[in-house]
């Protein structure tokens, strides 16, 4: 509403801030603001709503757990609130209490389920989005107590053979707790199940505690009501967590009484507790004999209604036709599958990059997940996510999942071309309106080329990838515009030439404006890097120009913009093998390590298997990826616990070490590590969708002299080929051959 520029509400917010006592608000933002380049946008409203409600979370911490250490808190709060830990972080004048050194949890759920629970590092489950969780201790009859969260050590794995499953065993001076998180479909609901097994030397009593708190931190809970029959608990009213055998004994407490965990020794019975704090626990207790084994199953239905979901056999049937690796190295293997079910259970319509804190949508992780949805070949679940994105589109073109992010249409539009490329189809008519509407988007968005500046014919000043820093005109943006206009010219080539035509003069306009102004920035650095903009120096946001080389391949693997800009981030910007963003993520980030691994590997550069074992080595037990992880504790320090960008990145990478494209050839078996070769069983990749059709790969190390060979089913005629394993001589694939063999280097060819 115009209207409200004209009330004097600075005034009024400035007269009452210093009245009270306050810094101006207005002054201090207008300084903020001061420290970015002029931008149309802000910070995004989406990104500050979620900040809000992030900090919000953080605030209550403040006032509960410190005040309440005797209480038993989910494992990140009990380390990072131990001084004698190496987790330990003073709280002093912080504000908000968040969780900054263990942000670890693994996504558990059902192939087009959107309920997406998640497991700690020490088997607390919390089975809704944001929710209280459930958690199992053991308390023996001589005192001792088994609490995992309290554990410094325990082992945790993910099963990937049937579903998905989370598994957490914990050991504690002759007790034993052993949990094991899933979900299944019952009835067509899915219902999230946590298996509890105890063992012990002495009489025990299983303990089953309903908690107040996920891996976030407090989550309220006010009313809890235990069964007639003993064997289930309705929550606030409306949700049921249902044992699988009466409980023997029950208890609850308040916030006021404290923790459930002091009165399990209480002789009074409670089956009802309320609290107007939302501080309600709860504990049910199930003997276990001593020297048996006892198991208790709670189970969670994540819906009232009967779901639409695939058959029972559901993860079998996505397992089928995907891309499957069979390597001899078993955390490849093992981190390849994981990374494969993550991305089937965060696309169940939408993609999401994590199940929690990034359980929404943005185009920008999208257009990554998809690429590898595609590249796996589980079409069907790229499709329908790409079938999302018109929707989203502004009247004026703009595929908006926040403003501010002017990089959106170019990855858009790229994806769109990387999804009829990989599947040999053309674009149809209903096709045709979004992309055209998306490329002018580009066109006009763009500043003016007559600029005496050096952002002259870029992208204006955005937010755009949020760890590159402040607002400013950041070639990432610039480089997936162009990338999308190439994109729209080749996907309307067909049906609207006009317009094709308009695209690919807008792309080379757009390149040779990039182009000057990275001439700037190499006559202002004194080297050829290229920063994050052209009013930056080299530092960790240079990352995202590396977008010119992955994945939009809009230059050489040589171009020495580009490897001068890899060398710069291998020199300033690793730690411990891996690249830390100091921006904001403040950690070590697996997905970005592997886009610098995948400019040295098509660059035929060794180094990019170093940057892949740092990043197999950074993963969880259960075969996942925080956004950011703390490079001293080793657990997440930013972002979701459960980062499906970092796993499509790792299914990227593995599949680009088998076959990628450069220009109109195929490059097979470039990333193949040599130490695979160290044995005798076959090596397979595929089958494999590429721009030219779908093969798979099969390696036979051989007795020095591997042989490589392929089937395939091509979309048209058969691609040159060119084999380019690591220590063998290339070799150039003879028309209509099937397969090769190698000769190492230094060996005759």
């Amino acid at each position: 509403m115009s209207w409200l520029k004209w009330l004097p509400w600075r005034f009024v917010v400035r007269y009452v801030a210093r009245k009270h006592g306050f810094l101006d608000p207005i002054g201090l933002l207008a300084r903020l603001h001061k420290f970015a380049q002029p931008s149309e946008v802000g910070e995004p409203i989406e990104l500050l709503r979620a900040g809000v409600v992030f900090h919000a979370r953080g605030l209550i911490n403040s006032r509960v757990v410190q005040h309440n250490l005797d209480w038993v808190w989910p494992y990140w709060i009990e380390r990072q609130f131990d001084p004698l830990d190496a987790s330990f972080v003073p709280r002093a004048f912080s504000i908000t209490h968040i969780n900054l050194t263990h942000r670890n949890w693994t996504a558990i759920g059902h192939p087009d389920c959107d309920e997406l629970p998640v497991v700690d590092p020490r088997g607390l489950l919390t089975p809704f989005f944001d929710s209280w969780s459930l958690d199992g201790w053991l308390l023996a009859k001589d005192g001792r107590c088994l609490l995992p969260s309290r554990l410094k050590d325990c082992k945790q794995w993910q099963s990937l053979d049937d579903g998905v499953s989370v598994t957490t065993d914990s050991a504690l001076n002759g007790l034993r707790l052993t949990s094991h998180a899933w979900v299944t479909v019952e009835n067509g609901v899915p219902v999230c199940k946590l298996r509890l097994r105890a063992h012990a030397d002495c009489d025990t009593s299983l303990v089953l505690s309903l908690r107040p708190y996920n891996p976030e931190g407090i989550s309220f809970i006010h009313k809890v009501q235990l069964s007639d029959d003993r064997n289930a608990w309705i929550v606030d009213g409306k949700r049921h967590v249902t044992f699988s055998k009466p409980a023997d004994t029950h208890h609850v407490s308040d916030y006021r009484q404290g923790d459930v965990h002091i009165h399990l020794e209480d002789r009074d019975d409670q089956t009802r507790g309320v609290c107007d704090v939302g501080m309600v626990t709860a504990a049910a207790l199930f003997p276990v004999k001593a020297g048996e084994t006892t198991e208790v199953t709670a189970s969670v239905p994540l819906t009232d209604q009967t779901a639409r979901l695939p058959s029972p056999h559901a993860w079998r049937e996505e397992r089928e036709d995907h891309a499957r690796l069979e390597c001899p190295e078993p955390r490849y293997q093992f981190l390849y599958d994981a990374a494969v079910a993550s991305l089937i259970l965060h696309s169940p319509d939408d993609v999401y990059p994590g199940p929690f804190t990034y359980k929404r949508f943005w185009f920008r992780d999208a257009a990554f997940i998809i690429n590898a949805l595609l590249n796996l070949g589980l079409t069907r679940r790229a499709e329908r996510a790409l079938a999302r994105f018109p929707e989203r589109q502004t009247p004026r073109g703009y595929f908006r999942s926040q403003e501010g992010e002017w990089d959106a249409n170019g990855e858009v539009l790229w994806i769109l071309k990387q999804y009829f490329d990989l599947t040999g189809q053309k674009p149809d008519a209903h096709w045709l309106d979004p992309i055209r509407r998306g490329a002018h988007w580009i066109i006009r968005k763009r500043l003016d080329d007559n600029l005496d500046a050096p952002h002259a014919g870029l992208l204006p000043a955005g937010f755009s990838a949020e760890h590159l820093g402040p607002n400013d005109f950041y070639f990432w943006d610039d480089f997936w515009g162009i990338a999308g206009l190439k994109a729209a010219a080749e996907l309307t080539a067909e049906r609207a030439a006009e317009d094709s035509h308009s695209f690919r003069q807008g792309a080379d306009d757009f390149t040779r404006a990039v182009d000057r102004s990275l001439v700037r920035c190499q006559n202002r650095l004194g080297r050829l890097g290229m920063p994050a903009s052209p009013y930056r120096r080299l530092d960790a946001g240079a990352i995202g120009s590396l977008a010119l080389g992955y994945p939009t391949q809009l230059c050489e693997p040589d171009d020495p913009r580009l490897l001068d800009c890899v060398e710069f981030l291998l020199e300033r910007c690793f730690v411990n093998g891996a690249f830390y963003q100091d921006m904001i993520h403040s950690g070590l980030n697996a997905y970005l390590t592997l886009h610098v691994a995948q400019v040295l590997l098509r660059a035929g550069d060794p180094r990019y298997l170093d940057l892949m074992d740092t990043v197999a080595d950074l993963a969880s037990p259960t075969g996942q990826w925080p956004e950011a992880i703390h490079p001293g504790t080793g657990g997440g320090c930013m972002g979701d616990g459960h980062h499906v960008w970092a796993s499509a990145e790792w299914v990227l990478m593995v599949r680009n070490c088998f076959v990628r494209e450069e220009g109109d050839r195929l490059i097979l078996c470039a990333g193949i590590p040599s130490r695979w070769l160290e044995q005798s069983q076959p090596i397979r990749f595929g089958p494999a969708p590429t721009r030219f059709g779908t093969i798979t790969i099969r390696i036979e190390p051989g007795d020095g002299r591997p042989r490589v060979s392929w089937t395939a089913d091509w979309h048209d005629e058969t691609p040159e080929m060119a084999v380019e394993m690591p220590q063998h001589h290339p070799v150039l694939v003879p028309a209509g051959a099937g397969s090769v063999h190698l000769d190492r280097q230094g060996q005759p060819a």
